[in-house]
């Protein structure tokens, strides 16, 4: 972005993408754009869901990407008057990287992260002690309704925020859901719904044009969690929000320089229910200003952690510029056992 602060994480090549966020009533400009790395075309269909039900026989299906190719759908002209939306893109041949980028019209917008896939059972980590309401959006992208259960994960403890008490959404539709008790309180969403559904954040903030800054549905940390580009320094401040639902999580922060010659480690201890925010600050012997990444690694024992990072202005009140959650990066693959295989020895 302008602003040099990652906005969204870029997505590897795949074959199933989801996202949500404001429909075309909020954001004017709605763009998918789908990238083609192999050297044989892609097709793929974009599913679209919205507080009206799901809209039938778009131009967004079958969309062949050429090799090595872009294509960009805009999809605000079949959005009319929509409040919310949830894309589902599937490739069907080949594969692609999705990304989505909304507008007011002026300046570059926004990237909706990448939510995760639809499951009766989603957390959304990493919202920040920022002003302003947070505005929940749901999709239902199956046939049957859904009954959704929302819980705060705070510092104080896990409740359920005004106005989240048993949300009903239809079948095939998406739904914005204003959370105003939750302004300027650092927490994760927890939600449990009796069909899967699957779910983002916006909070007020973001870059020059944006609707607001986005983050979304994320599972539990794996071995440990990587996020790159973190800046704390003149303007700027960078944090984590971690939250443990369900018990007791013990972790290891490790903050490292961008030369790798400089880092910072300690342990954090969350509490069942609870979050915890954690301060990123400068690295000591790094140059002012500069860049670092941030490893999140689960101790064992520990219950299942969820994390997002935070990157606001510094100062009282400082405006949110951006928030991602924040993702596995695996060290190891486990692959399933090998039985009666044929194996052949070459000399």
């Amino acid at each position: 972005s302008g602003t040099n602060v990652p906005t969204a994480a870029c997505s590897s090549p795949g074959t199933d993408f989801w996202f949500a966020g404001p429909g075309q009533r909020t954001a004017g400009l709605i763009q998918v754009y789908l990238m083609n790395p192999s050297s044989q075309a892609a097709d793929a269909d974009v599913d679209i869901f919205t507080d009206a039900g799901p809209l039938q026989q778009t131009s967004d299906d079958g969309i062949t990407v050429p090799p090595h190719g872009m294509i960009v759908q805009s999809l605000a002209p079949v959005l009319h008057n929509s409040h919310s939306l949830t894309l589902h893109v599937r490739a069907s041949v080949g594969q692609v990287a999705a990304a989505v980028q909304e507008s007011t019209g002026a300046g570059e917008g926004a990237w909706l992260p990448p939510a995760q896939a639809p499951a009766t059972h989603l957390v959304i980590p990493g919202l920040p002690a920022a002003a302003g309401s947070r505005e929940l959006y749901l999709a239902v992208p199956g046939e049957k309704d859904a009954n959704v259960q929302v819980s705060a994960v705070t510092s104080r403890g896990t409740y359920e925020p005004t106005g989240a008490g048993g949300i009903d959404i239809p079948g095939g539709s998406a739904a914005e859901i204003s959370l105003p008790s939750l302004a300027g309180i650092p927490a994760a969403i927890e939600l449990t719904s009796s069909t899967p559904v699957t779910a983002a954040v916006m909070i007020p903030g973001g870059s020059n044009g944006s609707p607001g800054s986005f983050t979304a549905a994320a599972p539990a940390l794996e071995e440990q969690g990587v996020v790159a580009d973190n800046v704390t320094g003149p303007g700027r401040v960078s944090a984590l929000i971690l939250s443990a639902p369900h018990a007791t999580a013990r972790v290891s922060v490790a903050q490292i320089s961008s030369a790798g010659s400089a880092r910072r480690t300690q342990t954090v201890e969350v509490s069942s229910g609870k979050s915890v925010v954690v301060a990123l600050k400068a690295v000591p012997g790094a140059p002012r200003g500069a860049p670092f990444a941030v490893v999140i690694s689960p101790l064992p024992g520990s219950g299942p952690v969820y994390a997002g990072r935070v990157i606001s202005a510094s100062g009282a009140g400082g405006t949110l510029q951006a928030m991602l959650p924040v993702a596995s990066s695996l060290t190891t693959v486990p692959l399933p056992p090998v039985r009666n295989a044929a194996i052949a020895s070459v000399p």
